[in-house]
């Protein structure tokens, strides 16, 4: 025990063997592979198809709300980009307007169309109509005014209705003393 601390000498030399080579194999008896029948095979096909429709499902709802953001995203990034566009087609306008404002010939021009002005020693005349309103001074046409419209179902009925009344009897117009269509020749 001197030198060798406290592990135990062993029994055996450290050099020799007991005479075998090899591992020992130990024997174990043989069977025959048993085949495994198509009796389980079915519903495990089933539960596998299950399995993999339910992760299909998740995946897809998963990435729908993905795409439906993404669309909402595009479909607002086009509608700002349109408004983008108009707001600066309506940016140049105005700023065409501005340099046309600049132009003192462009001013005169205004001046004498929306407010009837002349220039020093020009003469300037205005049409006035029968019933005192001034003709010529708007530059655009104005709509005729429109009596509104019965709907054709309301027409209709009306006709229909006017059709089974007794006619009214009509007063003779009286002929008018200044009508000289009536004047005889005597």
């Amino acid at each position: 025990m001197a030198g060798r601390g406290s592990t135990p000498p062993s029994r055996r030399p450290a050099g020799r063997r007991d005479g075998r080579s090899t591992p020992r194999a130990t024997t174990r008896p043989t069977t025959a592979p048993v085949a495994v029948g198509p009796t389980g095979s079915g519903t495990r096909f089933t539960t596998r198809a299950l399995i993999l429709l339910g992760v299909a499902v998740m995946l897809i709802a998963s990435y729908t709300a993905s795409v439906h953001a993404w669309w909402q995203q595009r479909s607002e990034i086009a509608a700002l980009e349109a408004e983008n566009r108009q707001t600066e087609a309506d940016i140049d306008d105005l700023e065409d307007q501005q340099k046309r404002w600049s132009d003192p010939a462009y001013i005169r021009q205004q001046a004498r169309e929306r407010f009837g002005w002349v220039m020093p020693g020009e003469v300037g005349y205005r049409v006035i109509g029968v019933d005192g309103e001034l003709k010529g001074q708007s530059s655009t046409l104005e709509e005729p005014e429109v009596a509104p419209r019965k709907p054709w179902v309301e027409r209709l009925w009306g006709s229909v209705e006017a059709a089974g009344e007794q006619p009214q009897e009509a007063a003779p117009a009286e002929p008018a003393d200044d009508d000289p269509a009536l004047e005889t020749d005597e």
